[in-house]
């Protein structure tokens, strides 16, 4: 592993606070946030050939390819002189976790934590609804949003089990105050 090298992994629902806590550890620690939700969201706004593609699906609810994401992985992590990176929305999938660690591998970083950010239900909706209002997001309706919660439940809990058996999973309460939430992290890793 190279000396500086630091793979973090948010896991959770959509609306638990994956992006605003990562965005944070990124500016702590000097990593780099790679969130394929908003990469996916600018190449849809910019109207390129992957934008074309993922935005149906994403209108849908449903998740955008594995070999998609993977390639905007890549990319991204082909740039770093090291790799210290903190994935938001990534890997949604046991495939996906299967391919990134190969990928990680390659680059001789593995994953250091997969932190997952664990909120009720009722509280996740109240949240993403309340984001839609402020952003303007049109994928984040309530029958998409729980959609997403269903598809999350369906396709990614099974990441938890797999990082557990790794050795790398930890838990984190996603309920309260931002900064509360942001020292349990800071505190498991």
């Amino acid at each position: 592993m190279a000396a500086g090298s630091m793979v973090v992994i948010f896991l959770g629902p959509p609306g638990a606070g994956k992006g605003t806590q990562a965005a944070r550890l990124a500016d702590d620690l000097g990593l780099v946030k790679i969130s394929t939700g908003d990469i996916l969201r600018d190449h849809v706004a910019r109207g390129t050939e992957l934008g074309r593609q993922a935005g149906p699906i994403m209108e849908r609810g449903d998740l955008v390819p594995d070999d998609l994401i993977l390639a905007i992985i890549r990319e991204e992590l082909a740039g770093m002189p090291e790799v210290r990176a903190i994935f938001d929305g990534f890997p949604r999938t046991t495939r996906q976790a299967e391919a990134l660690d190969a990928l990680l591998a390659e680059l001789g970083a593995p994953v250091n934590a997969a932190l997952l950010l664990e909120v009720p239900e009722d509280e996740l909706v109240r949240r993403m609804l309340k984001r839609a209002e402020l952003e303007g997001r049109a994928d984040d309706n309530e029958a998409t949003i729980r959609r997403r919660l269903e598809v999350y439940r369906e396709q990614t809990q099974p990441l938890v089990d797999y990082y557990a058996a790794r050795g790398v999973l930890k838990r984190i309460d996603g309920l309260g105050d931002p900064g509360r939430i942001y020292c349990r992290i800071r505190e498991a890793l």
